[in-house]
C-alpha cells in the first residue's frame, strides 16, 4: 500500500541559496532525506503566475533561469529532472475545469528547482509544475489543493514554493538594518494561525489580507498563495509543523509548513 505523501511548503527566498549552504537549505536536504521518497512530485511554484491554470506536461522540462544580476555560478546550474506527462493529465482531470491547459513551453522555473536541488540533488524524481491562475481568490487556490490533495495517496509529494513574507522592493540586500518589525509580525501570525483548520474546513488564512502588516508583508499574492495549495490538501488527522523559520534580507521569510 502507497503510503500517503506529505505536502510542503517552503519559503525559497533568494535564489542564491541553491548554490550556497546555510541553515535553510540543510533542513531542505533533511527533509529530502527523511521523507517518505515520492514516486513524483508536483510544485505549485510563485514564479509561474498565468491566464488559467496550466501544467507542465512535457517529458524533459527546462530549467528556467528567471533572475537577474546573479553569479554565473546560478546561471549555470541545470536540474534535469524528468517530467511526467501522465501526471499532468492526472492533475487536468482532478481540478476538473476546461481552462485547465496542458503546457508545454514552460519548464521549471527556480522556485521550483532551486529548492529541489538540495531536496533531491540527483534530479531522479519526475517534477510537473502548476501554475497559479492570477484570476483566482485565494479561497479558489485554497479549493485547488483541496482537489489536488488525493494526490498524496498515490505517491505524489505536494511541494509549493513561495514566501509567506514577501516584499522585494524594501529587501536589504546588506546586513545592516535588520528585519522589519511588521515583516516578523505578519509571520509569527501567519505560524499561529497554520494549525486553526484542516481538511475542509475554511482555514483563517485564506483570509489572509485581513492581518494587520498584510499589505506590506505581500504587495502582491503570488509568494503567498502556494501555501494555500498545501494547506488545502491537508487532512483532518494531519499534523502541520514548521520546519525552519527565519528571515532573509529583512523582509522575505523562510518559514517552511509540512503537512503529514
Amino acid at each position: 500500500m502507497t503510503p500517503r505523501m506529505p505536502a510542503l511548503f517552503l519559503g525559497h527566498g533568494n535564489p542564491m541559496h541553491a548554490i550556497q549552504e546555510n541553515r535553510y537549505t540543510d533542513v531542505w536536504r533533511q527533509l529530502g532525506e527523511q521523507l517518505p521518497r515520492p514516486k513524483a512530485i508536483l510544485v505549485i511554484s510563485a514564479h509561474w503566475v498565468t491566464r488559467g491554470t496550466a501544467v507542465t506536461a512535457m517529458s524533459h522540462p527546462r530549467t528556467i533561469h528567471d533572475f537577474g544580476q546573479f553569479p554565473q555560478a546560478l546561471f549555470d546550474m541545470q536540474y534535469p529532472a524528468a517530467g511526467d506527462p501522465p501526471l499532468a493529465e492526472k492533475v487536468k482531470q482532478q481540478l476538473g475545469a476546461s481552462n485547465i491547459k496542458l503546457d508545454h513551453q514552460w519548464g521549471l522555473d527556480h522556485g521550483t528547482w532551486g529548492v529541489l536541488v538540495k531536496m533531491y540533488p540527483k534530479a531522479d524524481i519526475p517534477v510537473v509544475q502548476l501554475s497559479l491562475d492570477a484570476a483566482l481568490s485565494p479561497e479558489e487556490h485554497y479549493q485547488l489543493g483541496q482537489q489536488l490533495s488525493s494526490l498524496r495517496d498515490e505517491g505524489v509529494l505536494l511541494l509549493a514554493s513561495g514566501n509567506t513574507v514577501h516584499n522585494l522592493s524594501m529587501a536589504r540586500w546588506g546586513k545592516e538594518g535588520g528585519i522589519y518589525p511588521w515583516a516578523e509580525d505578519f509571520d509569527q501570525r501567519v505560524q499561529e494561525a497554520l494549525g486553526s483548520a484542516t481538511g475542509d474546513s475554511h482555514h483563517p488564512l485564506v483570509d489572509y489580507m485581513q492581518f494587520p502588516g498584510a499589505q506590506l508583508a505581500n504587495p502582491t499574492p503570488e509568494h503567498f498563495l502556494p501555501l494555500l495549495y498545501i494547506l488545502g490538501a491537508a487532512r483532518a488527522d494531519d499534523q502541520i509543523t514548521v520546519p525552519v523559520t527565519g528571515m532573509d534580507m529583512g523582509s522575505i521569510s523562510m518559514t517552511s509548513v509540512l503537512v503529514q
